[in-house]
């Protein structure tokens, strides 16, 4: 079986390719690399990998120096012609479509952005699994589907008409796109509604980085809707082995359609203080905290039903976040190295 990961050099793509990879599978990697945050952290998660930064040419798969069966392409989504030809050439088996404009906030300021990563890029990927006769598709959707849904905890079977922000309709466009696929052509599908994954190699626009960055430099964090928040927070290897078992199931097993939604969350909320907490006992020191208003877009709580990832495929999320929390800091301090009186033992 070979495996196209679109958002290859992403947070959840890098962890998910590198778990394949070391078990054998063969694998093709997909990111355009954009500068929504630092390029270089994405390049670094590549070398990961064994892409080198200036290997990367437009449109031209390259081969990895530390996984064989690994090669990596730099591409955007919205590039129909050389997307259609990577998929001619490559004949995928599986693809799983990490690969989106990420933020809830951003979509605020850049909606384009949105539309063009997010549904352009998707209805390219799709079409294409369908031309080419791709087994199964798992796409990532996200829990902003639910919006200002606040019947707890979120189930898939409740209503996600009502999205609080560009981002969220997007994730519900991709969805309702996939459902069309999977009626009319047979296509199966999986979204996977990941609830806010943190860890190791995490995205730098993501609350528990800005916090872990903001305590080492001793400036105030900003808490929104002063405090009163709650987060279904998903460590990236409980979020991982959710897609693995995904991939794993042959999606035309008796109990189950071609048409799939299921929530990856820890099924268990935490509150934000209790979260920053966590984070100031990892790293030794408090926090001087910015009170501040509920932002545009921001919903106040999260919380995810699991009973069907757990029926199906047998499993459930299971790191606390203190754990979590502990593993993120040290991969923190090792790959940033803060200086002088801020560095961590």
């Amino acid at each position: 079986m070979k495996t196209l990961i679109t958002g290859a050099a992403g947070f959840i793509g890098f962890h998910l390719a590198r778990r394949l990879l070391e078990r054998g599978d063969t694998v093709v990697g997909l990111d355009n690399i954009n500068d929504y945050y630092d390029v270089r952290l994405k390049y670094a998660r590549l070398a990961e990998t064994g892409i080198g930064e200036g290997s990367a040419n437009e449109g031209v798969p390259v081969q990895s120096s530390r996984y064989p069966n690994y090669r990596f392409v730099k591409l955007d989504l919205k590039d129909r012609e050389p997307l259609e030809e990577l998929f001619r050439n490559e004949k995928f088996d599986l693809v799983c479509h990490l690969a989106a404009q990420a933020g809830v906030r951003y979509s605020l300021e850049n909606p384009h952005a949105y539309v063009d990563a997010n549904l352009v890029g998707f209805v390219n990927i799709i079409e294409l699994c369908r031309r080419h006769a791709a087994a199964h598709l798992v796409y990532a959707s996200s829990s902003s589907v639910y919006g200002l849904n606040a019947q707890m905890p979120f189930s898939t079977c409740a209503e996600t008409d009502h999205p609080a922000s560009l981002y969220g309709a997007t994730k519900k466009s991709n969805e309702l796109i996939a459902h069309c696929y999977s009626h009319l052509y047979g296509l199966p599908t999986t979204g996977l509604r990941f609830f806010t994954v943190y860890g190791p190699w995490g995205r730098p626009d993501m609350a528990y980085f800005l916090f872990t960055k903001a305590i080492l430099e001793i400036r105030p964090i900003d808490i929104y809707n002063h405090g009163d928040m709650e987060r279904d927070l998903t460590f990236i290897d409980d979020i991982i082995e959710g897609i693995v078992r995904v991939l794993d199931k042959p999606v035309d097993s008796p109990s189950l359609t071609s048409y799939r939604l299921y929530n990856i969350g820890h099924g268990s909320p935490v509150r934000l203080l209790d979260f920053i907490e966590a984070i100031e006992k990892a790293l030794g020191r408090k926090a001087v905290k910015n009170l501040l208003p509920m932002q545009p877009g921001d919903v106040r709580a999260t919380w995810a039903d699991t009973s069907d990832l757990l029926r199906d495929f047998g499993y459930a999320p299971a790191t606390d976040i203190r754990t979590g929390i502990e593993r993120f800091v040290k991969w923190y301090l090792e790959y940033y190295r803060p200086t002088g009186s801020l560095e961590k033992g």
